[in-house]
């Protein structure tokens, strides 16, 4: 689809002009200095000539097909420069120009005039305010950045032009090889998503790293994503989350969740790497461009100093791998080559005088050690040190079957060192813990694409009486939906909910406490009424028929008093619970990419620590049960020091119900199931309270 995009064989270029410094001559120069090797038609009706090359007055005059159109004229010109582009059967068009949806209405208005043009045409439009796009494979700048980098593997997405020349200038400084670069600009018809796709078909690259500030369609950019990380490693780093996408929310999973945590959970179910600044965007784009993927998170150090291995090993704790034990073959090659003061442990210290057989032999050793995954090799400056031939000594005995990453530490020192490990395809990283850091990145993204195919489970579930729940809801437009009508739906998809019904008297309540048999809790049922409890519209273990009226009455009180517009269905009662863990699992739809799945355990743990972890719907089982390990609280499920578990099986079940629940009803905006009631292994968890609001939107039928 993007042939003629990326390797276009003639290329016009409407707004080229004579002045240096302008971007209609500027990119026709670095067509020229770059090296393109295909036609170059620059259009201006005012010039002869522009760099040597003839001028069209009108790309309607071009007698050869032409594949690619750069526009580069003033905005209120460009509609019908496309227009007579696509006349003249372009294939594929790049608009330069500024003054479009980032201005205001008018502009936006213009925008999508020419997007509706190209896409009725099928022909791919990147742009409008946009760098342009580079591809080094092709030889090809038609952009305005002023460096044609070196031929590599990292390819670049980017929405913002200048992030692209930052980062064409810093990729020049590493000494890294680019393969294409992209400027999405507003994105009129070309997304991050179309981009992906092509990249991931791309052979060229190896790595492909962007820098986003929106997306424009959730559900396809998870499926462009997913499909291009099975492919290669996407590194992406995403800006303007933290205020962005917010809105009102009144349950705890509404309230937890946010734009920041949706594109955490996007990327996570996508396979995507994120990285959090700009400096680990490159770091994790180097590694995975250079080094082969681990086969596991078992990490060797080798140091020609203490401290900087005790860091590495810190760091690698931390980011929740293994420093690998050093087993009795390992450890008898080792001080067969190594000095009898050096450390056979993990990290392995070399001694500050190591030269650079020293470091050979132990790298030479962890290599062969199938219990070692991956390798940090950090050097320190010190009198005898020589970081060049060290460098080069490291390089030449790679095998190239696990990643190895080195830390050259210090400034003047070391640089004749990197600039050789540079050379020579090593990753290398000022400091243990960078290195480390992007180590992890490797690590993490290894494990997703040894991941189990995804299986949903469908549960077998009455769909048709949450119809009919939700149906009557939209039709009156009660959007909240009380502990009464939830815990109905939530019956329905196969959660055990405890006896109880409504009384709208006290001789009611108390009718239905003898028949459901004491303890009871007795709770306010209103839809003007989030927080019960807040109000005093909660007794708990109500033990006789006196306790149950006294409770009603003076519920109803306290509620008329507290909440006098309130509106009151009456008193739900309900069989008390048997002890357990409590903890909470919803679901807030993000307007983006959907239902966000919600666990944490209740209590201290959401209400302050905000222990909490989301996850994409639908959800297998496998991902179910990692949202409950990658919280801290983690080992209170489990049970420790004498204190049995809870069923985290059954903890995960119930995330899939949910799951199935809100893919089903895409009228379910938010759900919470707090206090969800977990024992131990074996034993069925219990809804003890439960709350849904709906979007206002027609149901399905």
């Amino acid at each position: 689809m993007l042939d003629k995009l990326f390797t276009p064989q003639a290329i016009a270029v409407l707004g080229a002009s004579r002045t240096p410094g302008k971007v209609g001559h500027d990119i026709v120069a670095n067509l020229i200095s770059g090296g393109y090797q295909g036609q170059i038609l620059p259009v201006n009706p005012a010039a002869e000539e522009i760099l040597g090359l003839p001028c069209l007055k009108s790309i309607k005059e071009a007698t050869d097909r032409i594949d690619l159109a750069i526009v580069v004229l003033p905005a209120r010109l460009v509609l019908a420069a496309v227009q007579e582009a696509l006349e003249a059967g372009v294939a594929a068009i790049v608009v330069i120009t500024a003054g479009f949806k980032e201005t205001g209405k008018e502009g936006a208005e213009l925008e999508a005039r020419i997007a509706e043009l190209c896409r009725n045409r099928k022909v791919p439009l990147l742009g409008p305010n946009c760098l342009g796009l580079i591809n080094t494979e092709h030889r090809m700048n038609a952009s305005f950045a002023a460096r044609m980098p070196q031929s590599g593997g990292i390819s670049v997405i980017s929405q913002s032009g200048a992030l692209c020349t930052a980062i064409l200038d810093l990729a020049a400084g590493r000494h890294l090889g680019i393969g294409k670069m992209v400027s999405l600009g507003n994105k009129a018809v070309l997304t991050e998503g179309d981009l992906l796709l092509a990249l991931a078909a791309d052979e060229q690259s190896r790595v492909i790293i962007a820098y986003l500030e929106d997306i424009a369609c959730g559900d396809e950019f998870v499926k462009a994503a997913t499909e291009a990380a099975t492919a290669k490693p996407v590194v992406i780093l995403k800006a303007g989350t933290t205020a962005a996408g917010q809105r009102a929310a009144s349950s705890h999973t509404g309230v937890l969740a946010g734009a920041e945590i949706a594109y955490g959970a996007a990327f996570k179910r996508s396979g995507v790497i994120r990285a959090d600044s700009f400096e680990a965007l490159f770091d994790y784009a180097t590694l995975l461009a250079m080094q082969p993927l681990p086969k596991g998170n078992r990490i060797l150090i080798i140091t020609n100093a203490g401290g900087p291995g005790t860091m590495a090993a810190d760091a690698v704790e931390k980011a929740g791998m293994v420093v690998t034990s050093i087993d009795r073959n390992l450890a008898t090659a080792l001080r067969a080559r190594l000095p009898a003061a050096a450390s056979v442990g993990n990290p392995i210290d070399v001694l500050g005088d190591a030269e650079p057989a020293r470091y050979v032999a132990a790298l030479t050793a962890a290599q062969d050690d199938p219990a070692v995954d991956a390798i940090v090799v950090i050097l320190t400056p010190q009198a005898m040190t020589r970081p060049a031939e060290t460098a080069r000594a490291i390089a030449g005995c790679l095998s190239g079957d696990k990643p190895v990453v080195a830390a050259f530490m210090g400034g003047a020192d070391v640089m004749p060192g990197r600039d050789e490990l540079v050379a020579a395809g090593l990753p290398d990283y000022p400091s243990p813990e960078r290195a480390v850091a992007a180590l992890k990145a490797m690590v993490e993204y290894a494990a997703w694409r040894r991941r189990p195919p995804r299986i949903v489970t469908r549960f077998p579930v009455n769909r048709r009486r949450v119809e009919r729940i939700i149906t009557r809801r939209l039709r009156t437009n009660r959007l909240q939906i009380g502990e009464v009508k939830a815990k109905s739906i939530l019956d329905a998809y196969g959660f055990q909910i405890p006896d109880g019904y409504l009384a709208t008297k006290a001789s009611e309540a108390v009718e239905i406490a003898e028949r459901i048999g004491y303890p009871v809790a007795m709770k306010i049922v209103s839809p003007d009424i989030i927080h019960k409890s807040d109000l005093g519209g909660v007794r708990l273990n109500v033990t006789n028929s006196e306790g149950v009226e006294d409770a009603y009455d003076l519920m109803m009180l306290r509620i008329a008093q507290r909440a006098p517009e309130a509106w009151i269905e009456g008193i739900y009662v309900e069989k008390m619970l048997a002890r357990g863990l409590e903890v909470i699992i919803g679901m807030n739809r993000d307007p983006q990419f959907g239902p966000m799945l919600m666990f944490g355990l209740g209590g201290i743990f959401v209400e302050v620590m905000k222990d909490v972890t989301f996850h994409l719907a639908p959800i297998t089982r496998e991902e179910a049960i990692q949202m409950l390990m990658s919280t801290r609280s983690y080992e209170i499920l489990k049970g420790k020091r004498g204190h049995r578990g809870v069923d985290l099986a059954a903890i995960a079940t119930g995330l899939q119900r949910i799951s199935q629940l809100t893919t089903d009803f895409p009228q379910i905006a938010e759900l919470d199931i707090n206090p969800f009631i977990v024992g131990e292994v074996g034993t069925e968890p219990v809804v003890a309270d439960a709350r849904m609001s709906l979007h206002a939107m027609e149901s399905k039928s």
